[in-house]
């Protein structure tokens, strides 16, 4: 009896902590990584900003976690968020557009359980503003 119930909190235990939404799979984890980061896209005119609130990069978070993304229009220009495109930087890029595109509108992306496995993960994230100006930004997630 002891046995069975162990096993069953078990189970049960695990089957808690997995209750986010897949941002990224263990089997796209496991994929050769990238050798282009590519960090940043500059021009002339300054086009939206793409800040990471959360999880900040520098630290070590744990799944699922909150993953938000502030969009900053300039110049009297406003973010166009259905141009928002997201891929995990990996030998061939994984699109990830499809799972953030429910979690994104004009002010961002504010994904609030996002499951990921362990290890350090970029993410390559370009948005559009009104005036057709381009911005990419790398998202980097630290997970234990």
């Amino acid at each position: 009896m002891r046995t069975m119930l162990t096993a069953f909190s078990a189970f049960m235990l695990l089957g808690a902590q997995a209750s986010g939404e897949m941002l990224i799979t263990p089997s796209e984890a496991a994929l050769a990584p990238s050798d282009d980061v590519g960090m940043q896209l500059r021009s002339i005119t300054r086009g939206p900003s793409l800040d990471q609130i959360s999880p900040n990069p520098a630290t070590r978070v744990r799944s699922p976690f909150a993953l938000k993304i502030k969009f900053i229009g300039h110049n009297n220009a406003t973010v166009d968020p259905e141009t928002m495109k997201a891929s995990y930087l990996k030998l061939a890029p994984v699109d990830l557009t499809g799972r953030l595109r429910k979690y994104t509108n004009s002010d961002g992306i504010d994904m609030p359980d996002a499951e990921v496995p362990p290890g350090t993960h970029l993410l390559r994230v370009e948005l559009k503003d009104s005036l057709g100006r381009v911005s990419i930004s790398i998202i980097k997630l630290v997970v234990e």
